[in-house]
């Protein structure tokens, strides 16, 4: 069975390169590459003669029934992307995902990663992370990508171009308060590799107007107690004006309190609080199965 091998490469140091991942790149007939130019330079340092074809986010689609094609054939191929491992934030998904419809084999060769990276040497909680990306430049897009950070209890990983960087740490220290740590990791494994340690409004002000040279990685710390609070406050007022209205146009209250649940996730004692503040007396107290089932949080 052939086989598509995602291969990780280098973010910046060449000395990272896997020995697997120099195994599959010499060994393969054809790599696709996100572009071409900055992927046959390592091709020829590891001695590598496969065939280099161009596969990146305008062609992608395209490129699926000549890659089957190969496949098809029998011949092993290799994805990679400009730097670090395929598909996160790059090209490759709808490819993967019709190889293995196709019945062909997809084997990961891990290895350099910009987000492990920025996320290990940031020094925040790394057991349970976030990673965002490239932010939305603008919108209702960006504007739930920032709510993210603002609500996320777990540490936040995003990239971003050095000359928006300024414009993104403003954003977020307005959103997340300006003492709310974090850190931009910049030139990673690189000879300038850096590490710039503060908070949001430090680091808004040391980027101000003043974008920094090379590729940047932004670790945002997690939300403290208090912003956990005031969503489950925020949820909650949501739920008690969903709730009034539909009280108001005659919904029994016990339904009231399911749709709380079903809709917003409101927790069951939470939701039948809700209710029973609104309508009194006629609100309906949970039942013994649900009173062993309330969720405490």
């Amino acid at each position: 069975m052939a086989t598509l091998y995602l291969v990780s490469t280098p973010i910046g140091n060449l000395s990272d390169l896997s020995a697997r991942a120099e195994e599959v790149l010499r060994a393969v007939e054809v790599v696709l590459a996100e572009d071409t130019r900055r992927s046959r330079p390592l091709l020829r340092r590891l001695g590598s003669e496969a065939r280099v074809v161009s596969l990146h986010a305008h062609n992608e689609r395209s490129r699926e029934r000549v890659v089957l094609e190969l496949l098809g054939e029998g011949r092993d191929l290799a994805l990679v992307s400009d730097a670090g491992t395929p598909l996160v934030s790059d090209p490759g998904a709808s490819l993967v995902d019709a190889v293995v419809a196709a019945g062909h084999r997809v084997v990961p060769v891990p290895g350099p990663s910009a987000v492990m990276a920025a996320l290990a040497g940031a020094g925040f909680p790394a057991d349970r992370f976030l990673f965002l990306g490239f932010p939305a430049r603008s919108g209702k897009r960006r504007r739930e990508d920032l709510e993210r950070v603002r609500r996320s209890p777990d540490t936040v990983v995003l990239f971003e171009s050095p000359r928006r960087l300024g414009a993104l740490l403003e954003e977020l220290a307005r959103l997340c308060g300006p003492e709310r740590r974090a850190v931009v990791a910049r030139e990673l494994t690189k000879i300038h590799e850096e590490f710039r340690r503060g908070t949001l409004g430090e680091l808004a002000e040391a980027y101000r107007g003043e974008p920094p040279p090379g590729e940047v990685t932004v670790v945002v710390a997690p939300a403290g107690p208090e912003a956990a609070a005031l969503e489950r406050e925020e949820v909650n007022e949501r739920a008690r004006a969903w709730a009034r209205k539909a009280l108001a146009d005659g919904v029994r209250p016990s339904a009231v309190a399911r749709e709380l649940r079903a809709r917003l996730d409101v927790p069951r004692n939470d939701a039948y609080r809700i209710v029973q503040d609104l309508a009194g007396d006629a609100a309906p107290e949970p039942d013994a199965e649900e009173r062993q089932d309330v969720d405490d949080r």
